[in-house]
């Protein structure tokens, strides 16, 4: 009996020790970590009245201090404001259409419409120290003239009048809106036609190809529709592809430089192989892929193919160069399928 009592006794003991262990230990958790000293933490003030400096801080550990980083930036976004007048540019080396009008975020035709009487709508007739007229936004800008009504000529460029008299950097007195002769005035989201000549699809015979004109060619290698590229670069050194309403510029001017060489873009037969002036397209080469593709080749320095040659995906045709109405030594590339263009990128890998 009393050896059952020392037990029980022995057992409210443990007990309550264990109790007092756990409740001791969860007070030590709960408890807020013990504060740097004040050495740590305290800044130490520099002497004010003696050196007239103000008052500086020591630094302080990284693991003293524990904290959120914030970075810092140092870049101030502005946003850009609205162009309402026209600018000049001079070209320099390594200009392109395309280029200029990327960097003042217009369309290329607005840069072409703007400088018709210096590139007459052609982009391969910029030319180092040119100066453009840059307009402010996209649409044509039009010289006033002799004659001219505001109704006139938003309706000759698919404007409205409104698109005129509105424009703020017309400057047009809207209680009396004359505009004198020579005035440079906007036409915001007008357009016009383009002066354009282009080289007409030449095809071997029966082959589907739109042939306008030139001698039908026998039969030939047909091409795989994998097309590979018809130079070493892989890159523009000129104009993209553009294209507005069926004009534009309607093929890529790839980096190539003198005499480098050209290869075709797919199997085929040769169907023009000229040299000359070509309207602007120097010497020249055409290729029927007898399965809608026709490729061209312009500027060529060098033409090592026939007329009428069977060629294969590869070969090479000729040799890059700078001739016909060309700014530098580059490859113009063309794909044409039946009787339109197609845009080069679609088709090359």
């Amino acid at each position: 009996m009393q050896s059952a009592r020392l037990f029980s006794i022995f057992s409210w003991v443990v007990t309550g020790l264990i109790v007092l262990s756990l409740l001791g230990f969860t007070f030590w958790k709960i408890q807020p970590l013990e504060s740097p000293t004040t050495a740590e933490f305290s800044p130490t003030i520099a002497p004010t009245a003696e050196d007239g400096k103000m008052p500086s801080l020591t630094s302080l550990s990284a693991s003293t201090i524990k904290g959120i980083p914030r970075l810092v930036s140092l870049n101030t976004s502005i946003p850009e404001q609205a162009r309402y007048y026209s600018e000049e540019y001079k070209v320099k080396r390594g200009d392109s259409v395309f280029g200029i009008a990327k960097q003042f975020n217009i369309k290329p035709e607005t840069l072409l419409w703007a400088n018709y009487d210096l590139l007459q709508d052609s982009p391969d007739s910029i030319r180092v120290g040119q100066v453009l007229k840059i307009p402010p936004v996209d649409g044509v800008f039009y010289t006033w003239q002799a004659g001219d009504t505001i109704e006139a000529v938003a309706a000759k460029y698919k404007a409205t009048p409104d698109d005129i008299l509105d424009w703020p950097g017309n400057d047009i007195d809207l209680t009396n809106p004359d505009i004198k002769p020579g005035t440079y005035v906007m036409v915001p989201g007008g357009q016009r036609e383009f002066v354009q000549w282009i080289i007409p699809t030449i095809a071997r015979g029966r082959s589907g190809t739109a042939s306008v004109s030139g001698t039908a060619c026998g039969d030939g290698p047909v091409g795989s529709g994998a097309f590979v590229w018809p130079a070493d670069n892989h890159y523009l050194s000129g104009n993209d592809y553009w294209e507005v309403n069926g004009q534009g510029h309607l093929g890529i001017d790839i980096a190539a430089g003198e005499g480098a060489m050209v290869y075709a873009a797919d199997n085929g037969v040769v169907t023009m192989a000229q040299g000359g002036w070509n309207g602007g397209y120097g010497n020249v080469i055409m290729i029927d892929h007898g399965n809608g593709y026709v490729t061209l080749y312009a500027h060529l320095s060098q033409i090592n193919v026939d007329t009428c040659r069977g060629v294969y995906a590869g070969n090479l045709i000729g040799l890059a160069g700078n001739t016909g109405n060309s700014f530098g030594a580059h490859l113009h590339f063309e794909v044409r399928l039946y009787d339109g263009f197609r845009n080069p990128w679609y088709v090359l890998p």
